[in-house]
C-alpha cells in the first residue's frame, strides 16, 4: 500500500540563548502505511517530540516537508489536522465537563453532526469500556480513565492517521494492556499508526516498522525485524545507541 504519511527531508533549527544554534533535527525522512504501528524511538532529547510536534502541525519544520494522507502539512495545517488523531504525553482535559461532553466538545470541533457524535461516542465507549464513566466529570476519574478520555477525544472524527505519544504512561499493567489491545484493533481496522514510546516491551507487541533517533539524525529506519532479527528488540535497540555514543565521543560531539 501507498504510505499515509510522507516525512522528506525534515529539519528543525533553534536558537537557543544559552546554547546558541541548535539543531534539534537532522535531514529525518520516514513513511508510515496503512495497517502497520510505526514506533519512534529515541533516548530523551533524541528529537522525537519536536518531530511529533511537527506532524501533529503545531510546529513548522525549518526545511522539508510532511504530507498526511495526502495533504501537505506545511501548505494546508487545518485539513492536514482533521485527518489525524495527536494523543500528546501532556494532554490536559476539562476537570468539570463529563467524558461525555469532553469527547462531543471535540467532536463539533471537526465538523461533526450532532447524530453522528452520539453514534461515534457510543461506540468509542463500547471499544474502551467507558461506560461507567462516560457522565462522571474528568476531574474525578482516575488515571487510566483519564486515558481512555483522552483517547476517545482525538479517534472522535475517526481520523486515517494516529499519532501516540506514550499512550500508556503512568498506567496500570491492566489498563495498559486494554490500551494496547485497542491500539491493535485500530491497526486491523486499517489505521496508520505512528507509536512513540520507552517501554520495549510495548514495541516488542506492537511496532511493525521502527524508526531510531539520535541527537537529531536517524539512526535506523526499517521493519522490527531488520532491526532485532531473531533477538529482542531491546538489544538491538541500546546497541544502536550505545554506538552512537561511542561515535560522538571520538568525535567530541558528545561534550558539546
Amino acid at each position: 500500500m501507498d504510505p499515509v504519511v510522507v516525512v522528506r527531508g525534515v529539519a528543525k533549527v533553534f536558537d537557543d540563548p544559552k546554547r546558541g544554534v541548535v539543531e534539534a533535527l537532522k535531514d529525518v525522512s520516514f513513511a508510515c502505511r496503512p495497517g502497520r504501528i510505526f514506533g519512534l524511538l529515541g533516548p530523551n532529547g533524541a528529537g522525537k517530540t519536536t518531530m511529533l510536534r511537527i506532524l501533529a502541525t503545531t510546529l513548522s519544520p525549518t526545511r522539508g516537508s510532511v504530507v498526511i494522507d495526502g495533504v501537505d502539512v506545511a501548505s494546508d495545517p487545518q485539513r492536514a489536522r482533521r485527518r489525524m488523531g495527536f494523543l500528546s504525553g501532556v494532554a490536559g482535559l476539562y476537570e468539570r465537563s463529563t467524558a461525555r461532553e469532553l469527547v462531543g466538545f471535540f467532536g463539533e470541533l471537526h465538523g461533526m453532526s450532532p447524530s453522528a457524535i452520539r453514534e461515534r461516542i457510543d461506540v468509542l465507549a463500547s471499544l474502551l469500556s467507558m461506560g461507567s464513566f462516560l457522565d462522571m466529570p474528568c476531574g474525578k476519574l482516575s488515571d487510566g480513565q483519564r486515558q481512555k478520555v483522552r483517547l476517545a477525544r482525538v479517534l472522535v472524527h475517526d481520523p486515517p492517521v494516529l499519532i501516540l505519544d506514550e499512550a500508556t504512561a503512568t498506567l496500570d499493567v491492566l489498563v495498559a494492556d486494554e490500551v494496547m489491545r485497542f491500539i491493535e484493533s485500530e491497526r486491523a481496522r486499517g489505521k496508520c499508526i505512528i507509536f512513540s514510546t520507552h517501554v520495549m516491551g510495548e514495541v516488542e507487541r506492537l511496532c511493525d516498522d521502527i524508526l531510531v533517533v539520535h541527537r537529531g539524525a536517524v539512526l535506523f529506519g526499517g521493519t522490527r525485524e531488520a532491526l532485532a532479527g531473531d533477538g529482542r528488540v531491546a538489544d538491538a535497540f541500546l546497541a544502536l545507541l550505545r554506538s552512537a555514543a561511542a561515535a560522538d565521543a571520538a568525535s567530541g560531539e558528545g561534550a558539546r
